[in-house]
């Protein structure tokens, strides 16, 4: 799969530097968080595609049958093609620690790249995501530090499925943090903070 396989932006790090790759939410596009990621590592490569699926006009990374029913086919389809395009662009860049950050719909591709393919990802930030079914177990015994935000009264993305996918990453070996907040599936200041903190080991 070639580097360029998804409409996207890229800004190039410094040699040697990690590779962020942003993930939008429904509706949105390769700018949402192109320059967030920028401002949260600013040595590293970023790198932010834009899902290839439309709903209604609005650009998503997978299919879905109806709010919180995935197409399931589509969803194995993207997370293959993703994985392939993340591993193009890291072999490109040459770069070390492969990072990602996506919101809702993004975290949703993210969350599954890294159930998928263990390994792929050294760390991710799941700012609101939703698996609503039960992840198979890793056969390989690769890691990851995971950080999921949400909202205690997010009506998309419910608490116990929040919670069972932290839990999921946990019993995989991972290590897990979640971050709340007293709302619903927006983002606010205390997630960005915690993804600061998550991300400045990679900072340097």
């Amino acid at each position: 799969m070639s580097h360029d396989s998804y409409v996207h932006r890229a800004r190039p790090g410094a040699p040697g530097s990690p590779i962020l790759f942003v993930f939008h939410g429904t509706g949105g596009d390769e700018n949402q968080f192109f320059d967030f990621g920028g401002r949260l590592l600013p040595n590293a490569t970023v790198i932010s595609p834009r899902g290839d699926v439309a709903e209604h006009g609005a650009a998503r990374f997978f299919r879905r049958r109806a709010e919180g029913v995935y197409d399931l086919d589509d969803l194995s389809r993207a997370t293959e093609r993703m994985s392939d395009f993340v591993a193009a662009n890291r072999d490109r860049h040459g770069s070390s620690a492969v990072l990602g950050l996506g919101f809702s719909n993004g975290a949703n591709i993210l969350a599954n790249m890294m159930i998928e393919k263990p390994g792929l990802f050294h760390a991710g930030v799941l700012m609101h995501p939703l698996i609503p079914f039960v992840p198979k177990d890793r056969s390989k015994g690769e890691t990851a530090r995971v950080l999921i935000t949400a909202g205690q009264y997010d009506p998309i993305c419910p608490v116990t499925e929040t919670q069972a996918l932290a839990d999921y990453f946990q019993s995989q070996g991972d290590k897990v943090t979640v971050e709340w907040h007293a709302g619903g599936h927006e983002i606010r200041p205390n997630e960005i903070e915690a993804v600061r903190t998550f991300f400045a080991p990679y900072s340097g």
